[in-house]
């Protein structure tokens, strides 16, 4: 009798495979910030992420050929997977040309402030309703990524003295916070991994369109070596896999509940950064790093039958 093997995964809730999944999510995206912070200006963002996508569609279309391959209706209405492929391109795109002056710890604090444009938008889009402890997290969280964006400098605060790197990173983050709640409004009830493929494969045809030139321009066998490494990184890690996680996560947990685990993006950063042998913010920068991890605490506890998911 051959013994039947049991996948601990699969033997969680629901719930609890949804957090996971963005767990690893997290940590995933923060190593982008590092690499990316390190080729940003070596290589045209427009370019770089049309590549990523096309190698990430690739992988996520492989995959969904090997566990049962697309369905007719998974084509109806592709409309809605270049509105998505569209946000996340955006996003990207903004995120490299801010990384080319914005360092990488300061960009994940950025990063951190979509929570509460995601609760904001999840509720005019999915009528989730956010309790006031979700809504003191998401303060919370934002006042500890202010605290990062300005160095803990007040005076810096006052005058609003933020790099242009961080301004055109939040703009992109903007289009990143809408991108959960479009996932779970556009969805008909496609698999997993078709859901992904398609709206990758949208992305990269608008990336194409919009990155034609920066394409054509780019001297692809000269780049430097990381370049290469990144791109790899980038299009297996940071986009099919990471792309895979955040739409099951924002399929199965409330909108600002998937964002909360952004909070945990600097932290990340500041250990990719220590792996990589590059500085790390001072002690009084960790205060806000701080404050953000208590608002994914504080977010992450079980509020479920108070929240209405708007399923």
């Amino acid at each position: 009798m051959e013994r039947q093997v049991i996948n601990p995964i699969s033997a969680l809730p629901v719930a609890s495979r949804g957090h996971l999944a963005m767990l690893t999510f997290s940590a995933l995206v923060a190593g982008s910030f590092s690499l990316g912070g390190m080729v940003a200006n070596d290589i045209a963002p427009a370019a770089l992420n049309a590549v990523r996508f096309f190698l990430a569609a690739v992988i996520m279309g492989g995959l969904v050929m090997v566990t049962g391959g697309f369905s007719r209706a998974a084509f109806q209405a592709p409309w809605r997977y270049l509105v998505l492929g569209g946000l996340f391109g955006a996003y990207f795109v903004l995120m490299f040309e801010g990384l080319k002056t914005a360092p990488p710890v300061s960009a994940a604090a950025v990063f951190t402030l979509i929570p509460i444009m995601t609760a904001v938008i999840g509720w005019f889009l999915l009528k989730q309703i956010t309790t006031p402890r979700m809504a003191l997290a998401l303060a919370i969280g934002a006042t500890g990524a202010l605290w990062v964006i300005f160095r803990g400098d007040l005076s810096k605060l006052l005058a609003f003295d933020v790099g242009r790197g961080e301004i055109i990173y939040f703009i992109g983050c903007v289009l990143h916070a809408i991108f959960p709640p479009m996932l779970r409004l556009l969805n008909r009830g496609e698999r997993s991994l078709v859901y992904t493929f398609l709206f990758m494969a949208g992305g990269f045809v608008l990336l194409i369109g919009y990155g034609w030139g920066d394409l054509m321009a780019t001297d692809w066998g000269s780049l430097p070596r990381l370049v290469w490494i990144t791109l790899g990184y980038l299009a297996v890690f940071s986009s099919a896999f990471s792309f895979f996680l955040l739409q099951y996560g924002a399929r199965v947990l409330p909108s600002a509940k998937v964002m909360a685990y952004t909070y945990l993006t600097p932290t990340w950063v500041i250990a990719w950064e220590y792996a990589l042998g590059h500085d790390v913010p001072p002690l009084l920068v960790s205060g806000g790093i701080g404050l953000t991890v208590i608002a994914l605490l504080m977010l992450l506890k079980d509020e479920e039958a108070k929240v209405k998911e708007g399923v």
